[in-house]
């Protein structure tokens, strides 16, 4: 074939079509290979802080207005605790005495020590104790230094029984209070139950952002390359402009839905194992409570809504914004604002699941550009009224609704644009003059 031969331009643009598209195949099956690793890691944070749990010690603050009584927990409690641990490790429990009730709690809030015990006696002999618990301290050794104040009152009434006999034993109180971390004023976390309360909330987030971005980027990037191989002056003739950006956000949609399931797959199925792989390693005693607790039917359903309304919206702006550009090199320009708005509602999210500022994240789980990662989040690990979840869908349909009319006048005007960059007086004639 001659050089002038008018098919190998055509010949040309097939060859770099085709490599393009093995090119994203292998790209393709391999950040589905990442992201899955990646997940099913995130699935067994539960255990990996169970792990590291077993091998801390627990620091208890004592206090009790009664000198004799503060060395006794102290002394004997720590025997009580400490009697069955491998003498190659470190004692799980360390007691130590605190000179008032709120030197004792503000130990906790300095991370000197991880729980707080106060012993007082009642007129009537009775020990009433209040434990106070930090972020740090896991609700099974929560529940043996419960144990062990039982022992203190048996240890408490013999002594008392030695000096007046007769007299009847009587069965402690105990108020259980967490002093901090997100269940303060409640009672106390399991170190892994807490992990595993917000795993699924890491796991929603991670996977809409990805597919927000990434798959968003696809549909530009898609966009830019028919431009660049000139395909789009071919397909523009034979097909609306509506119809091509609803086409392509369908189709790199589907190949998105395939790697989240890809994904999420093999997540549900570590999340449903890690308690018999935790009965396992550590024991019948240290199992965890399964993470897939959490995972209700609305919940999915709800994920499910946000991951299609979220992607839509963002793959309609990305479509748009790669029919303004004509090489690929300037994709990332003009996708950067979009990838720092989706990062803003990645970042919300993270705060949402540590206890962030509760009237800021509110407000941003009703943003339509953030609510599927702030209002997913809140779902997860907190309570959303009915009358919230409706204004965040309803607010999130009705700016898709807007974004199509303006997405297809500016994919209309800008497709056709080579060698130049559109600037915002343009875009803004485009959509509100269409062609």
């Amino acid at each position: 074939m001659s050089r002038s031969d008018p098919l190998m331009p055509n010949t040309l643009i097939v060859a770099r079509r085709e490599y393009l598209d093995r090119v994203r195949s292998r790209m393709f099956h391999v950040s589905t290979i990442v992201l899955a690793t990646l997940a099913v890691l995130v699935a067994f944070i539960p255990i990996f802080a169970k792990a590291v749990d077993r091998g801390t010690t627990t620091r208890v603050a004592v206090y009790s207005s009664d000198p004799q009584l503060r060395a006794t927990i102290v002394a004997n409690l720590g025997t009580f605790l400490n009697q069955q641990h491998d003498p190659g490790r470190a004692d799980p429990y360390a007691l130590t005495a605190a000179s008032s009730e709120d030197a004792a709690r503000q130990s906790i809030d300095q991370g000197a020590a991880d729980a707080a015990l106060v012993g007082e006696r009642a007129p009537t002999g009775r020990l009433d104790f209040r434990f106070y618990t930090g972020e740090g301290i896991a609700a099974d050794r929560s529940q043996l230094i419960n144990v062990g104040t039982f022992f203190i009152a048996i240890l408490d009434y013999t002594s008392l029984n030695r000096r007046a006999p007769g007299q009847a034993f009587t069965f402690p109180t105990l108020e259980t209070v967490a002093a901090s971390g997100p269940s303060t004023g409640a009672a106390p976390l399991d170190s892994a139950d807490f992990a595993g309360r917000r795993i699924l909330g890491i796991v929603f987030v991670v996977l809409i952002f990805i597919i927000l971005v990434i798959y968003g980027m696809w549909v530009a990037a898609g966009v830019v390359a028919e431009k660049t191989s000139r395909v789009m002056e071919l397909i523009i003739s034979a097909a609306s402009a509506r119809q091509l950006v609803i086409g392509k956000v369908l189709g790199i949609g589907a190949a998105g839905a395939t790697q989240y399931v890809a994904v999420l797959v093999p997540s549900l199925l570590a999340l449903g194992l890690e308690n018999r792989i935790a009965t396992a390693l550590f024991g019948p005693g240290d199992a965890i409570s399964p993470s897939l607790v959490a995972l209700a039917p609305p919940l999915v359903l709800a994920y499910g809504a946000y991951f299609v309304l979220g992607f839509a919206l963002y793959a309609l702006i990305y479509a748009a914004a790669g029919s303004l550009v004509s090489r690929p090199e300037d994709l990332q320009v003009m996708a950067l604002p979009l990838s720092l708005i989706a990062i803003g509602g990645y970042f919300q999210a993270v705060l949402a699941l540590s206890g962030g500022t509760a009237g800021f994240i509110r407000f941003a789980s009703y943003v339509p550009f953030w609510s599927p990662f702030v209002m997913m989040t809140r779902l997860t690990v907190g309570r959303v009224e009915p009358g919230e979840l409706v204004l965040s869908y309803g607010l999130l349909v009705a700016t898709i609704a807007v974004t199509v009319v303006i997405a297809t006048r500016v994919y209309a005007a800008g497709v056709l644009l080579y060698g130049q960059r559109a600037g915002l007086r343009e875009v803004v004639e485009a959509v509100r003059h269409p062609a």
